[in-house]
């Protein structure tokens, strides 16, 4: 399906960089991880800033435009194909955590999280952005499955060894690309990982 999406010369989700990773960016350190990064436009944005990135995606399309993005802006990111349902980062590594819209089926988000968590090194930063549960009676973007979207509670305590350091659920306008555009509920959380 995220082949087919990325397939052809538009950006799904445009090119500019998610509005919550731009205000926060200034809160990480490399290297950067982030997590369903398809089209690239998140990991850019970071490598613009002087950051080493990775970006991970199950979607080979989608990173093969991440990286002619990159060349495009004159900056250079890592990329690997992987399934998020299996991807097992290195330990103790990471500077930071994105995931920016990372929907992952409940059981294999916490999954996901816990690895990503001991991915950190301490005092990491881990930053996340996705679709609240009440998204679910929206059109304006995310998946259409329950199981898929978000409560802050859960992302919470699926952060265990992290102190939130903002944690909440609003409603915000989100124009991203034809595919997330209007009034939506959202969970963010920014946290650092206990030393």
């Amino acid at each position: 399906m995220w082949d087919q999406r990325y397939q052809g010369d538009e950006f799904a989700y445009g090119t500019e960089p998610n509005s919550f990773l731009q205000q926060n960016a200034g809160l990480l350190a490399g290297p950067v991880l982030c997590l369903a990064e398809g089209e690239g436009r998140n990991a850019v944005f970071l490598a613009s800033l002087g950051l080493d990135v990775l970006g991970v995606d199950g979607s080979a399309v989608g990173l093969a435009k991440a990286r002619k993005l990159a060349a495009a802006k004159g900056v250079v990111i890592r990329t690997e194909v992987a399934d998020l349902a299996t991807y097992a980062p290195p330990e103790n590594f990471f500077g930071s955590v994105v995931s920016i819209w990372a929907h992952l089926p409940g059981r294999l988000r916490q999954r996901l999280h816990r690895l990503a968590e001991h991915s950190l090194r301490p005092g990491g930063i881990v930053l996340l952005e996705a679709y609240a549960k009440a998204q679910f009676a929206r059109t304006t973007g995310g998946p259409g499955d329950l199981d898929r979207l978000m409560a802050r509670e859960e992302i919470e305590q699926e952060f265990p060894q992290c102190e939130p350091i903002l944690s909440r659920e609003i409603e915000r306008e989100v124009v991203e690309g034809k595919y997330h555009t209007g009034l939506a509920s959202v969970v963010q959380f920014i946290a650092k990982k206990k030393t």
